[in-house]
């Protein structure tokens, strides 16, 4: 670490919690009140959303051609293997490698690169490579369906690319969780345990977690609030289907990996043959404190700012100085 700056920030919570609107509110802060109010250098950020979007557009494309489905039972179930919970975090750790090498791709067809990427980063965790089991006729149909919007991905990607990491914070969101009522531990795959080992050494070993903190009904309540059917793909205003909340995210394991740790104020993460012990620190949404961050910044008002201010401060203090003594 450089000082008590943070180099890799897991923001990690059940969805609609939050993550997106803190993540929001950290880059539309100046360079000096990340330093100073949060230890972190200017943000570079990864997400696995966009993948899961993906995987559903493949599956209506398929639907839409009459064909079975491949990741998703219908639009509004959960995964069909949810062993793919390792493959959205395979598709990240092949973001950064890409990010930190400023690997340019320049495919044919950025729907069949992507497609063929997904499956890549299944076989590596034990699923099936579903986009090579189609006909080739079923590929180009599903491809030229879907190639505006992976374009568009990729594009994004290349041009978030950082000129370096060094003094900058790379900020990771995923939401991970299990069926309402599941005894802890959760099994793998599920659960931030099972996904958290699936990271890659380099990013595992400087990476703390900021928590977003609500309760599995919150969870529900905000994601039914912010769902906008019309923007699907909206990091900020897309919707989980609620059979998705209920069965993936009814509950989490993050309160238990935090009572079973090695080393207390950390979740031990044993992966790559070693033990990391990474810092957590909660910001507390039970009581909602960041939906308006999804507004106009002209229209936050001065005392919900400050409340979101001080709740991030915190937490963030709290692994800047763990981070210090470690």
């Amino acid at each position: 670490m450089n000082n008590d700056t943070l180099k890799t920030v897991l923001l990690l919570a059940l969805p609609a919690s939050g993550k997106s609107e803190v993540r929001r509110y950290l880059e539309l802060q100046t360079p000096e009140v990340c330093r100073k109010d949060f230890h972190m250098g200017p943000t570079v950020q990864l997400d696995d959303f966009p993948y899961v979007h993906m995987m559903r557009r493949i599956d209506d494309e398929l639907s839409a051609l009459g064909k079975k489905r491949l990741y998703f039972a219908a639009g509004d179930k959960p995964f069909i293997n949810p062993t793919d919970w390792g493959t959205l975090i395979k598709l990240i750790n092949e973001d950064y490698s890409d990010m930190v090498a400023k690997k340019i791709a320049k495919p044919a067809s950025a729907s069949r690169h992507l497609f063929e990427r997904i499956d890549r980063a299944s076989k590596v965790v034990g699923a099936p490579e579903r986009f090579a089991s189609l006909s080739e006729e079923d590929k180009k149909k599903v491809c030229a369906a879907t190639e505006k919007e992976a374009q568009d991905l990729l594009a994004k990607k290349h041009a978030d690319y950082p000129d370096t990491l060094n003094g900058k914070t790379l900020v990771i969101e995923f939401a991970r969780g299990g069926a309402q009522g599941s005894a802890m531990p959760l099994k793998k795959p599920f659960g931030y345990g099972y996904s958290l080992e699936m990271l890659s050494e380099k990013i595992l070993k400087d990476a703390v977690i900021l928590y977003i903190w609500v309760t599995p009904e919150e969870s529900r309540r905000k994601n039914s609030a912010r769902s906008n059917p019309k923007d699907p793909g909206s990091i900020l205003h897309h919707g989980v289907p609620m059979e998705v909340m209920l069965n993936d995210y009814g509950c989490d394991d993050m309160d238990w990996q935090e009572a079973h740790t090695q080393k207390q104020g950390t979740i031990t993460v044993n992966a790559h043959g070693k033990t990391f012990f990474v810092p957590i620190a909660r910001f507390d949404n039970r009581v909602d404190k960041t939906s308006f961050l999804r507004a106009d910044k002209k229209l936050w008002a001065e005392a919900d700012e400050r409340a979101v201010n001080k709740g991030i401060k915190d937490a963030m203090d709290k692994l800047a100085s763990f981070v210090k003594v470690a």
